[in-house]
């Protein structure tokens, strides 16, 4: 007799507890493939997030930062989603549903605060026939 499966009851402990009842039942080498395939899904799955956000930057930097040149939207819309952390991802990609707003300008204002992302906008402009 084949028992019923439960659903997970809270998502990602849940996960834990079935790769490691995996792990002792098939040995590392389950789990280990178990996990390569939560980190795809995981990549694919920041990757569309990071697709959704840039959707919305062209008008945030119309609307928001009015003065950089549309020689700059493409750079500086990669610059920012691409130095982006997980929840600024989010935060910008649910922007994409619900429109841009000022707390989509303050998320770009984090991310622009930091070297690597000022450093990435000093790179892409002398590309695109500016400077900074």
């Amino acid at each position: 007799m084949i028992p019923k499966r439960s659903r997970p009851k809270n998502g990602r402990s849940e996960m834990i507890r079935n790769l490691s009842r995996l792990a002792k039942g098939t040995g590392l080498l389950g789990a280990a493939v178990a996990l390569s395939a939560c980190a795809a899904v995981q990549e694919t799955t920041d990757q569309a997030g990071r697709n959704a956000a840039k959707t919305i930057m062209p008008e945030a930097i119309a609307v928001y930062f009015p003065q950089v040149p549309k020689a700059l939207f493409t750079p500086f819309t990669d610059c920012v989603v691409d130095n982006a952390n997980a929840s600024e991802v989010q935060a910008l990609a649910g922007d994409a549903i619900v429109g841009v707003d000022a707390g989509t300008a303050d998320t770009i204002r984090a991310v622009l605060s930091r070297s690597a992302t000022q450093d990435c906008l000093r790179a892409a402009a002398p590309a695109a026939g500016l400077t900074l």
